[in-house]
């Protein structure tokens, strides 16, 4: 079974050198926080071993979906709704 580098661009590359720009680009890394899944590779390694201050990486068993991703950084709201009271209104009104 295969496994992949989940990279995440931690920190900008403003003010850098254009190379670290183009590994960045090559790496489908273009804003702050965006995460982009690459199969684990002597190549893809060394790419990630150029930017490595800027980056967070993390060996995954597969890739996630873009909505996978989101909802993994979403944070918990602090409350949970156990029943909405717009259904019970509406209950009560068709009764």
């Amino acid at each position: 079974m295969s496994s992949y580098f989940r990279v995440t661009l931690m920190r900008s590359a403003i003010g850098l050198p254009r190379r670290t720009n183009d590994v960045l680009k090559a790496l489908g890394l273009k804003k702050r926080m965006a995460t982009v899944f690459h199969p684990v590779s002597p190549s893809v390694a060394g790419q990630i071993m150029k930017v490595k201050e800027l980056v967070q990486v993390q060996e995954v068993d597969r890739r996630l979906t873009k909505q996978e991703v989101h909802l993994e950084r979403k944070p918990d709201p602090g409350y949970y709704v156990e029943k909405t009271s717009g259904v019970e209104f509406e209950e009560n009104r068709l009764a």
